[in-house]
């Protein structure tokens, strides 16, 4: 969440000149101008970085290709209104860098170009983590996106506070024994000792960064692929509700905190840094843009004091594991004029040291194989690690629709915060509201 509050800013101009339409559209010849849409900050300066070597790269293949990067920083409830209005109206750029959660309408819309004849002859794609590839696939099948990061979803905790405290820092099994150590911690700290996104003020994170990594780790179908329907109702989600449920009822949750506008705030970014709250649901990106050096709250020696564990299992007959989050890609307009110049762009941006520079700048991991030796990338071991899970987390399915079932996840944990339901009355809350904004031709009965 955090990582979009350091990236938005006031709306910015272009950064490179150019023209919109090529020069001369007749081919052989004729300059080329595909221009190149990011609207978050640090993407778009290292990206402005890329651009002259990519038409070094180009012009030694005797093509001449000028990339127009136009920034727009923009939250990303911003970026989605202002793109969808654009690729409606026929303005949209050539290539859009979006998060995963955007492709899905936009392709079914037919606003983003197929790509699925561009990846089969791309040797670079056979690189690429198979639950890398399974979350970029659309309903139909086919590539909309070429992904250049990917994150893993974990549970970060605080080692030398554990330590301190005679704590046991081991891999949890199961949700049981994570919490039977919580409660050791609060005995000793009198304080709530684990933040998971949750409540209206968290926004989508408590969706992405709360409730769906403990979801997907139980095996319920959430969306399933084949038919296009949402499932609202199955023995993970009860569970999952009914751990929040249990976690604010024994005090193990920071209730107050969640509440309050910013909630992020007051916990990953004052008490986890300070060791009072030392258990906290996060992205690898953490490690970059929450308590990295330069991060919104860096932690002194952060790697030598911060553990990750996988999600530990919640429902019988399930095992602890990382869960893979979706991230950044590259899409190509339908109705790009130069389409082959422009899915170069992305392929290239998704390659090599282009691509070690972009991964080390926002602190994300490799969605592909072979960059482990490639710097500025081979410099965070942190990020190395996270990548090393990518071949055994799971990758929940994810469809059209999804930001009204976050919406709904937002409401029904919000009354477990307030005490206004408990597990099983928050499963029906959600299911209810979930159906109501989604329609009932979008549910599985």
């Amino acid at each position: 969440m955090r990582r979009n509050h350091v990236l938005a800013a006031v709306a910015a101009g272009t950064l490179l000149a150019g023209a919109l339409t090529a020069c001369s559209d007749s081919g052989e010849g004729g300059q080329v101008t595909v221009k190149l849409l990011q609207y978050q900050e640090a993407r778009a300066d290292v990206v402005k970085d890329l651009i002259p070597e990519f038409e070094r790269a180009m012009a030694e293949k005797g093509q001449d290709v000028k990339v127009e990067l136009v920034t727009d920083i923009l939250t990303d409830d911003q970026f989605r209104t202002k793109i969808t209005q654009q690729f409606y109206s026929g303005t949209a750029p050539d290539v859009v860098d979006m998060g995963g959660s955007n492709v899905t309408g936009m392709a079914g819309a037919g606003y983003l170009l197929n790509l699925d004849k561009y990846l089969k002859t791309w040797d670079g794609w056979d690189e690429y983590y198979p639950s890398v590839k399974d979350g970029a696939r659309q309903r139909d099948g086919s590539y909309y996106s070429i992904p250049h990061e990917a994150s893993v979803q974990s549970l970060f905790y605080r080692k030398d506070v554990l330590k301190r405290l005679g704590v046991d820092t081991s891999q949890p099994r199961t949700w049981d024994e994570l919490t039977a150590r919580l409660k050791q911690i609060r005995a000793k700290t009198g304080e709530a000792p684990i933040v998971l996104p949750a409540g209206t003020a968290w926004g989508g994170g408590s969706w992405t960064e709360g409730l769906l990594p403990i979801v997907a780790g139980t095996g319920s179908t959430l969306y399933d692929d084949e038919s296009g329907k949402w499932k609202l109702r199955s023995r993970g989600l009860s569970a999952a509700f009914d751990l929040y449920a249990d976690l604010v009822e024994a005090e193990l949750l920071p209730v107050r905190d969640l509440q309050n506008p910013n909630p992020w705030e007051p916990t990953k970014y004052e008490k986890f840094p300070q060791g009072t709250l030392p258990v906290a649901a996060q992205g690898s990106w953490g490690w970059k843009y929450d308590w990295g050096p330069e991060g919104a709250a860096p932690i002194k020696n952060s790697r030598q004091k911060i553990g990750t564990w996988d999600y530990p299992a919640l429902v019988p007959g399930t095992e602890p594991a990382p869960i893979s989050g979706g991230g950044f890609g590259y899409s190509v307009n339908a109705d790009a004029a130069h389409p082959d110049a422009a899915v170069e762009l992305a392929q290239w941006l998704s390659s090599g040291k282009a691509l070690a520079r972009q991964l080390a700048a926002v602190g994300a991991v490799s969605p592909r194989k072979g960059l482990s030796g490639t710097a500025p990338y081979s410099n965070e071991p942190s990020l190395l690690q996270a990548e090393g899970k990518l071949t055994s987390s799971i990758q929940p399915p994810l469809g059209d629709g999804e930001d009204r079932v976050s919406q709904a996840v937002q409401s029904a944990t919000a009354k477990i915060l307030s005490g206004e339901a408990d597990g099983s009355q928050a499963a029906d809350a959600f299911a209810e509201e979930a159906e109501e904004l989604l329609g009932s031709t979008r549910v599985a009965e």
